[in-house]
């Protein structure tokens, strides 16, 4: 008999998968998607979506919402627009780690169900998450965090751009209030959205999809947490290892691996494990808006002429990673440099011609 993933997920048109992408943690993504990959025996297309890339397709007209968290707050509901109103995809954030095989989730989609998603009673005790922002608390929380979306039900249709570019607030939108018949979002076991820090750790085996939702181990603060807020941490740092060797030359520690409350210090052994997060250095990623494929805003501090700046406007498959490893072909100074501090030294230092 042939598996539902097998007839979803095929050579010639692998199954679309969506991750969550926030330049600030562009390695939260990366880890995501290499474990989802690794664990995953049908063909994925696995794409980032966030509000930049939105933006750059010129179909993001939301006002900016003081609560989001994130860059890929609302773009996550774009799917069924991006998809042409076609197929199913799934959706998840990129703070996730995929420890079965994937396929087994995919196994569960079901045409009668407009979305599929694991049905929290989600209620956190905690005030802030995330550098400080606010810990909305509204219902169906953490529904919207990992779904299965069938793109072309009837259901959807609704979920147009007007709507998700006029939705009044966040809660309509994570909530799916757009589907206005309950029975038409189905239920997937609590494996596939395993929230660290509210579920209890599994005594035998692991989850499917672990959900860092309070802080994933890149923040120093939650590497020292006690459990549950470090559950499955060592689990990550296991794939982010795996994931390193893929590299070409060693990676750059993004802004939230440097962001601390506490003073706990970021990962040693990197080029720049010694640097301070600074909230004016975030144009390196964030204000850098690295996002390919023809275009690339440059609101901070990165000399216009830079190679790298030109290469980074026409690649289609723009990284932290990529940034860092042409940076190494493209200038011999970065070649005859230890590691990558001069790719720090030089950006951070530059000024916008």
């Amino acid at each position: 008999m042939v598996r539902r993933s097998q007839q979803l997920a095929t050579a010639d048109d692998p199954f679309k998968i969506f991750i969550g992408y926030d330049t600030h943690e562009d390695i939260a993504f990366e880890v995501a998607k290499f474990s989802m990959e690794k664990r995953c025996s049908v063909p994925l297309d696995i794409q980032r979506i966030s509000q930049l890339d939105l933006e750059k397709r010129g179909v993001w007209k939301r006002a900016q919402d003081p609560k989001q968290s994130t860059q890929f707050t609302y773009s996550r509901f774009y799917l069924p627009y991006l998809m042409n109103y076609k197929g199913w995809a799934y959706f998840c954030d990129d703070d996730f780690l995929i420890l079965q095989d994937f396929a087994e989730l995919i196994d569960l989609c079901d045409d009668k169900y407009a979305i599929m998603c694991v049905q929290h009673d989600y209620k956190p005790t905690e005030t802030s998450k995330l550098r400080g922002c606010e810990q909305a608390l509204y219902p169906r929380k953490n529904w919207s965090s990992s779904f299965l979306i069938n793109c072309g039900h009837p259901a959807n249709k609704a979920c147009t751009l007007k709507l998700l570019n006029e939705a009044p607030h966040g809660g309509f939108l994570h909530r799916f209030t757009w589907i206005t018949d309950d029975s038409l979002i189905g239920e997937i076991p609590m494996k596939w959205n395993f929230l660290v820090g509210w579920h209890d750790k599994f005594k035998t085996g692991v989850p499917g999809c672990v959900h860092y939702t309070l802080g994933g181990p890149w923040y120093p603060d939650y590497r020292e947490a006690l459990p549950p807020l470090n559950d499955y941490q060592e689990e990550w740092f296991a794939e982010l290892k795996e994931y390193e060797k893929t590299l070409p030359c060693p990676r750059l520690l993004n802004p939230h691996e440097l962001y601390t409350e506490t003073g706990a210090k970021p990962i040693s052994g990197y080029p720049n494990s010694d640097a301070k997060y600074d909230d004016d250095e975030h144009w390196i990623w964030y204000g850098g808006s690295l996002y390919g494929g023809g275009g690339m805003k440059c609101y901070g501090t990165i000399v216009k002429t830079n190679p790298l700046t030109r290469w980074a406007s026409c690649s289609s498959s723009f990284s932290l990673s990529s940034l860092y490893s042409e940076g190494i072909k493209m200038l011999p100074m970065f070649a005859a440099a230890v590691g990558g501090a001069a790719v720090f030294s030089l950006m951070k230092n530059a000024k916008l011609a």
